[in-house]
């Protein structure tokens, strides 16, 4: 199964790839990390099958995203468990890096990020460009969230940052680095912030400067990340991409690439994907749209298997997760998987995957009673970690399918409520989109976005235009990026 070759003309869906799942792959290249004896059968090329970004994955896809926050950041290190990504074949595996925002904003990277001397921003603020300049095709600029306002007083302590203006302040302070000491090997996507409208305009107006070749000619940023109000706010990422255009900052070879933060909802599949055509047909058209989501990693951390998916016509559209079993008496059942999830009451129905259908019962319920686990101890779980692993695998690649049907089934016309408006008018999101895009004047067009003010609120995380009083957006982006190993 090649998900590359059914990508088509769609906004790009990238994985954010696990640490841990990345280091099962990477560390079975160099040494028996992981027992023959518990690789399934259809797995033929080994742990390697499940690395989608190579010839030998059971299943391929070339986009990924990879956080600089959860890696060993050491360029001069050999770490086989960063394999996966450092050692990608390119022409098959297209990364782009988040920066490592979270871990500024919960305090993690400790230092007085306002300050452009002190040595431990500084020497953090070298390591991710230096990682990013490496092993990325395209990565996001070190953002200090806006949202590390409301973070813990812990956090703001830890990382000097007690407002919004601090936070800004500190990420011009990491953009002028990254400007001037930027290799040129990764090109970067300009990192916007703001809790709310006003905030997200007053952080693009200080920062758009960067992709400016006239004030950069030789080493602006290549793109825009969308974080923040600006994530899941149509009506917002709207006029921001009305406002590239007439400022000349989404320009063919120049500015190609628009990346939203931590969007996993089918329906932002589509709209994202009529975003992207509009501007592609009346603007840029190499332009690229795309966004990311780890669900399909932490659900697994979570117990939580991908089990079936609903996308009818005029209803909502969704990925349904449920608990999968874990019993320690089913170490020796051989039952196709999907059928024991359905048997064992954890869902009605089990969407199979090109991985899931040849797993058995015991590919997954490794351990019996009395059974150790690595560290000599009997735990309560029947699940080891390489259980984790292939259910990861398998969300994964449920994730893609979902993605790409979602955008199959919108070309055919049938359309998730939230992008149609049949209270008055039969009113579609995308020819609304296309009608902004396609505007020659940029104040026309952003009037239209407010003209249609009552057709984005039907978007999940939509606000409208309400300045100060706007709350911030529901993405769960950045709850997504916590630890879970």
């Amino acid at each position: 199964m090649d998900f590359t070759k059914t990508q088509n003309d769609y906004a790009i869906f990238l994985p954010a790839l696990s640490s841990f799942y990345a280091t099962f792959v990477g560390r079975q290249r160099y040494e028996q990390y992981v027992d023959p004896s518990r690789i399934p059968a259809h797995f033929v090329n080994g742990v390697e099958s499940g690395n989608w970004m190579s010839k030998e994955g059971i299943f391929q896809y070339k986009w990924s995203l990879y956080s600089s926050g959860h890696v060993d950041l050491d360029t001069n290190k050999h770490l086989p468990k960063e394999a996966m990504v450092r050692e990608r074949d390119r022409s098959m595996g297209f990364v782009v890096g988040d920066s490592g925002g979270y871990q500024i904003g919960k305090g993690v990277w400790e230092a007085d990020w306002k300050d452009p001397n002190c040595p431990k921003a500084q020497k953090k603020r070298a390591e991710v460009l230096l990682w990013m300049d490496a092993y990325m095709d395209y990565g996001m600029t070190l953002d200090v969230p806006a949202w590390l306002q409301r973070s813990s007083q812990d956090a703001r302590n830890a990382t000097g940052i007690h407002s919004y203006e601090d936070a800004c302040s500190a990420t011009e302070i990491n953009n002028e680095y990254w400007i001037q000491n930027r290799n040129g090997e990764c090109r970067f996507l300009n990192t916007l912030q703001g809790e709310n409208h006003t905030e997200a305009d007053d952080w693009y107006d200080r920062m758009k400067k960067y992709c400016d070749p006239k004030v950069y000619p030789s080493n602006h940023f290549n793109g825009w990340a969308m974080g923040g109000q600006n994530v899941s706010d149509v009506h917002l990422i709207l006029r921001r991409v009305v406002t590239l255009m007439r400022e000349g900052l989404l320009e063919k070879g120049l500015h190609d690439w628009m990346h939203v933060l931590g969007t996993s909802k089918l329906e932002w599949a589509c709209l994202l994907t009529d975003i992207q055509r509009a501007v592609r047909k009346n603007y840029n058209e190499n332009f690229v749209v795309s966004y990311d989501c780890a669900s399909p990693f932490l659900a697994t951390a979570n117990g939580q298997v991908y089990c079936e998916l609903t996308m009818e016509d005029r209803k909502k559209w969704s990925y349904r997760m449920s608990s999968g079993f874990d019993d320690k008496n089913l170490s020796s059942d051989t039952t196709p998987y999907g059928q024991a999830f359905v048997r064992e009451g954890c869902h009605h129905t089990f969407d199979e995957t090109i991985v899931s259908k040849d797993l058995k019962v015991n590919d997954i319920c490794t351990y019996a009673p009395g059974d150790t686990n690595k560290v000599g101890k009997e735990g309560k779980t029947s699940w080891d970690s390489f259980s984790y692993f292939l259910l990861m695998a398998h969300n994964v690649a449920l994730h893609l399918y979902a993605t790409q049907e979602s955008n199959r089934l919108y070309d055919n016309n049938i359309i998730p409520s939230m992008l149609v408006d049949e209270k008055f008018d039969r009113i579609l999101m995308r020819d609304v989109i296309n009608e902004i895009i396609s505007c020659a004047d940029s104040d026309k067009a952003l009037q239209l976005i407010d003209d249609y003010s009552r057709l984005w609120m039907n978007v999940i995380g939509t606000r409208g235009y309400t300045g100060k009083r706007a709350v911030n957006s529901s993405t769960k982006f950045y709850d997504l990026f916590k630890e879970t190993q």
